[in-house]
């Protein structure tokens, strides 16, 4: 069965070429919306007061992203008892929003008297930037070889999503590094932080997009490796 799947020849005589192309496309599709979602929300960390820090009845806490800050303050009732720490942001409360001045005015922010690294930080940005336009070549050129069967720019789109997935989990990392230094620039208010939902949609686009790449790489080479080895397991069967 498998062995038919892959061998399926298209009108270039290449050999699973639609099987592979399917799995690659999905893949770059995924990895696309993933991103998109991720670099477009303010959740990728979440900063968090002690519970009881203020008083009894209300507590605060912060999440941003690449672009914009807020700061939430949450009802300890409606707080999990075994959680020490104020949130989660999901709890209802009122929050206050704004957007960062790195990009404008070049100003630092500052959380619960805590002072961003803005190099750091600015860094992360365009390195997801660039990672997003990266991906968008990609696409376009992936778009191109499929719907005009024009091989030549599947390895274009192997470069593209490989660096794009690359330098999207380099832009984690040194975000992550951006909160460490935001942390340790005042130790008056106690902070517990951790990384949410957007960065794992990020890390997992990262990691789709470098498998897509690397699909249509087999799609690029001039013989395609499945091909010799579904051939071989068939010549023995017979």
């Amino acid at each position: 069965m498998w062995s038919n799947l892959f061998l399926q020849q298209d009108e270039d005589g290449r050999v699973g070429t639609a099987a592979l192309g399917g799995v690659g496309s999905k893949g770059g599709r995924s990895g696309v919306t993933l991103m998109v979602l991720g670099m477009g929300t303010e959740f990728w960390v979440e900063l968090s007061q002690p519970k009881h820090f203020r008083n009894n009845q209300t507590c605060e806490m912060a999440h941003y992203g690449l672009w914009k800050s807020c700061v939430r303050t949450l009802w300890v009732s409606d707080i999990d008892p075994e959680r020490e720490s104020c949130g989660p942001a999901e709890l209802p409360g009122e929050s206050n929003c704004t957007f960062f001045k790195f990009y404008t005015s070049g100003e630092n922010a500052v959380i619960f008297k805590k002072t961003t690294e803005k190099s750091l930080h600015i860094a992360g940005a365009m390195l997801a930037l660039l990672s997003l336009f990266l991906m968008i070549m990609g696409s376009v050129c992936i778009t191109m070889s499929l719907s005009k069967s024009v091989p030549f720019f599947l390895k274009p789109a192997t470069i593209c999503f490989v660096f794009s997935g690359i330098l999207v989990l380099l832009s984690i990392i040194i975000f992550h590094q951006s909160v460490l230094a935001l942390l340790a620039s005042d130790h008056s208010i106690p902070l517990h932080h951790e990384l949410s939902w957007s960065v794992a949609c990020l890390g997992s686009a990262g990691a789709i997009l470098i498998f897509g790449g690397l699909m249509f790489l087999l799609l690029s080479l001039p013989y395609n490796p499945l091909e010799k080895c579904f051939r071989q397991q068939s010549s023995s069967d017979a």
